[in-house]
């Protein structure tokens, strides 16, 4: 038999059930929500009072919470529903799994807020000290200052949205202007900036661009970044920008790698 509760509820021989509003006030969440679980199996639909109203008890306030936690840890309600029939065993190492992976994620956002507080205070991003030496020795092998600025904000940007690759990028590009076969190379790229884009001299130089990659990679591509990664033709599409004859250059020799 059914019976008034002062908070609301109804107090029925077993204990105290509540209306399915009452139920989302109490754990936190919307009616819709409780609905959504309802469709997708999540949390099993109560027995409905005379009037044809869900009526829920304590075991479902607790289920709902237990629901929510995990969905707010950003488990998949696919996920959730398998764990309801999950052994004890099964449920807290399924659990520690994703404890693991919120830690993961905090540490992630950890680093973006230091990002985002280094960016607040003018630094995009800290060069180790070995690429701030580099950058130096450009200035003192020949190549522009604009040269240099770029180099900058190339490796600013890579270290700052790569950091995991970043370093052996930039070994592979300092073993590269070590050589002064290569470093030649390098300079005469920098020194192509002002020249007419129908400059004959950009055809040689893309030619002799393209073996020396060939005979410094084989067959092999030169390490690049992710291929989802949208850097490298971000970068490749401001150095173009900044001179047509960069532009033709980078062309050619694209042109003849692809042959």
């Amino acid at each position: 038999m059914l019976q008034p509760c002062p908070k609301g509820g109804v107090k029925s021989e077993d204990g105290l059930v509540i209306t399915i509003g009452q139920l989302a006030g109490y754990v936190g969440v919307s009616v819709k929500t409780i609905r959504v679980y309802h469709d997708k199996g999540l949390l099993p639909e109560p027995d409905r009072d005379a009037s044809g109203y869900r009526r829920y008890e304590a075991r479902d306030a607790i289920d709902l919470i237990k629901i929510r936690t995990l969905a707010e840890a950003g488990v998949p309600l696919a996920r959730i529903r398998e764990l309801r029939s999950a052994t004890d065993e099964e449920l807290q190492l399924a659990l520690r799994e994703i404890d693991d992976q919120l830690t993961a994620r905090i540490d992630g956002l950890r680093t973006t807020q230091g990002r985002l507080r280094r960016l607040a205070a003018g630094q995009l991003a800290p060069l180790p000290t070995e690429v701030r030496a580099h950058l130096e020795h450009l200035a003192h092998w020949g190549f522009t200052a604009r040269w240099v600025d770029l180099q900058r904000d190339l490796w600013i940007l890579v270290f700052a949205t790569h950091p995991d690759h970043a370093i052996a990028l930039f070994h592979d590009q300092a073993e590269s202007l070590a050589d002064p076969k290569l470093r030649r190379l390098f300079l005469a790229y920098d020194q192509a900036h002002d020249l007419d884009a129908n400059d004959p001299r950009l055809d040689d130089l893309a030619r002799r661009i393209a073996e020396a990659t060939r005979e410094r990679y084989g067959s092999h591509a030169p390490p690049e970044l992710d291929a989802a990664s949208d850097i490298p033709a971000l970068v490749q599409g401001t150095v173009n920008a900044s001179s047509p004859a960069w532009q033709r250059l980078d062309g050619l020799i694209r042109a003849r790698l692809g042959a």
